[in-house]
């Protein structure tokens, strides 16, 4: 079983995952790690403003989620921190954020086809509102976040929309929960998916 946490930025999806890592060892928890990519991108100069760069440099973000998925497929059960499906949304949307109509799906179809074959079994959505993003933002010095702005006001929307019409999502609103009761709630969820499945 394949389980994956999604939502914006400061929502809380880490600390929850890292609940889950302390209470659950029979999970496999995979949190978000671009070094592969990072690494594989370095030096070459790309600026994901321009069409082809974006291309370059998308090609190397899905290769890292389809090897980080097929690690977790090795996995009894394995909670995903963000996933595949982060990665498929980012690609397609991302140009639109920036006013680019670039067409991203054609030129990277084998790539988002091979992406697509990374099932996720259920996803939980953490919601929060603007104004309480924004404040979990400030209240974590610990992480950069430069890209935040952007992400809240010009991805964020269309994410939870694009994810509302997937198959196997649940949402979770943390507007009124603390960081602690998120991630109970969160165990909770993968407990209960767990369950369903047996």
């Amino acid at each position: 079983m394949i389980l994956a946490l999604q939502g914006g930025m400061a929502v809380g999806k880490t600390t929850a995952a890292r609940y889950v890592a302390a209470h659950a060892p029979d999970v496999t928890v995979f949190f978000e790690d671009n070094a592969p990519a990072l690494a594989a991108l370095r030096g070459r100069s790309l600026d994901k403003h321009v069409f082809e760069d974006y291309c370059e440099i998308q090609r190397a973000f899905i290769q890292q989620e389809i090897d980080h998925y097929a690690r977790a497929a090795a996995c009894p059960c394995a909670l995903l921190d963000l996933g595949p499906q982060e990665i498929e949304f980012y690609t397609l949307h991302y140009p639109r954020s920036i006013g680019q109509n670039w067409p991203v799906a054609q030129a990277l179809a084998p790539e988002l086809a091979a992406l697509r074959q990374c099932r996720i079994d259920r996803t939980l959505f953490l919601q929060a509102s603007t104004p309480v993003l924004y404040r979990r933002k400030e209240q974590d010095k610990t992480r950069d976040r430069g890209f935040f702005e952007h992400t809240v006001h010009h991805l964020l929307p269309a994410k939870e929309r694009w994810f509302a019409a997937q198959p196997r999502i649940d949402f979770l609103n943390t507007d009124d929960l603390t960081q602690e009761e998120t991630a109970v709630a969160v165990l909770a969820w993968v407990q209960r998916c767990r369950k369903e499945k047996i």
